[in-house]
């Protein structure tokens, strides 16, 4: 994998919308996210054209991305939210403007497709930080989540993964921008759930289930068997909330295509279990988690009984959030339950 150069305060930063163009519907969650970029990071912001553009084309948004790393001015870019589009043109993006000009890309969800479109052109990227769920998050940013997001743009190394004390994942509606002011209301985490005792390592790769599962489906282009030997996944669920029974068909689909055993490790990220259409009360959102980890868990150790297994990490749809290194060295001590990620 490439090494990506790190900003200082002062560079530019590009955001874009490579999936659904949220700031056209909310401009005001937008504003907040852009000050945000400049006060607490102190980057410079360009946005692209299509980036507030509702009715913007697969096209349009890919001319955007090529554009953003084309650019020498831009130092790393990030995605203003997730959506449902990208399985549809990321195959048809042109590498040369990444692998001639590799930077930092920040998003998560369906940004998924993307950041497996750089891995395999060996660009890391980190699953996270998107403008819209992070740097514009109700009342302020999360302290952890700061910290990680300024270890992905201006810190090289390896850097230990700590558990957050305490997590969100019932949102408050961007509808109404006096709500944004707002704290959100967190809850105690549990921490990390591990199980197997092998200390391991490999590069990060993976993203949200449903994407993963959306890259099956449509035959998109995934590493090799050969290369999953040196990959520990990395898993989250979506804002979906998929029933424990769809994600064990996705952990089995990638067993059945013999993924599971090659690879080093998996680590699951928490799983969202609040959502408006699905404002599940506290106990029902403990069992939907239960099941969760229960199924991948067992799912997992039918196609490998060695590699560690880790969920309930501080990544994906809750806060606070990490931007894990997509395509970055994880390393696992088992016996200590300590990860370390190279960022």
């Amino acid at each position: 994998m490439k090494t990506l150069q790190k900003l200082s305060p002062g560079d530019t930063v590009a955001v874009v919308s490579p999936s659904f163009a949220a700031p056209g519907r909310w401009p005001h969650v937008h504003e907040l996210g852009l000050r945000r970029l400049r006060d607490v990071f102190g980057l410079k912001v360009l946005e692209y054209p299509s980036t507030r553009d509702l009715a913007a084309t697969a096209k349009e948004k890919a001319r955007d991305l090529e554009a953003a790393f084309a650019d020498p001015k831009v130092k790393a870019v990030v995605a203003t939210l997730g959506g449902d589009i990208q399985v549809t043109y990321v195959g048809s993006l042109r590498p040369g403007s990444f692998v001639e000009h590799p930077k930092p890309f920040l998003g998560f969800s369906d940004n998924s497709h993307f950041a497996n479109f750089l891995f395999l052109q060996g660009i890391p990227s980190y699953y996270g930080g998107s403008l819209f769920t992070q740097f514009a998050m109700h009342g302020s940013m999360d302290e952890l989540t700061v910290r990680y997001i300024k270890n992905a743009l201006f810190d090289q190394g390896e850097i230990e993964l700590k558990a957050s004390g305490a997590y969100n994942d019932v949102g408050i509606s961007w509808d109404e921008p006096e709500l944004l002011h707002k704290r959100r209301q967190y809850e105690t985490n549990d921490g990390w759930y591990w199980d197997g005792d092998a200390d391991t390592q490999g590069l990060l790769w993976g993203g949200c289930v449903e994407s993963v599962d959306e890259m099956l489906r449509h035959d998109s282009v995934i590493p090799s068997l050969r290369q999953f030997e040196n990959i520990v996944l990395m898993l989250e669920t979506s804002e979906e909330i998929a029933p424990a029974s769809y994600v064990f068909r996705v952990i089995r689909a990638l067993g059945e295509r013999g993924i599971l055993a090659r690879v080093q490790g998996i680590l699951m990220g928490r799983p969202k279990a609040w959502e408006f259409h699905k404002p599940y009360p506290p106990e029902r959102k403990a069992a939907h988690k239960q099941a969760q980890r229960e199924a991948v868990l067992t799912t997992f150790r039918q196609y490998n009984a060695q590699a560690p297994v880790v969920q309930n990490l501080d990544f994906g749809h809750t806060d606070p959030q990490i931007p894990m290194p997509y395509g970055g060295k994880v390393r696992l001590n088992s016996s200590q339950h300590r990860i370390w990620a190279t960022f």
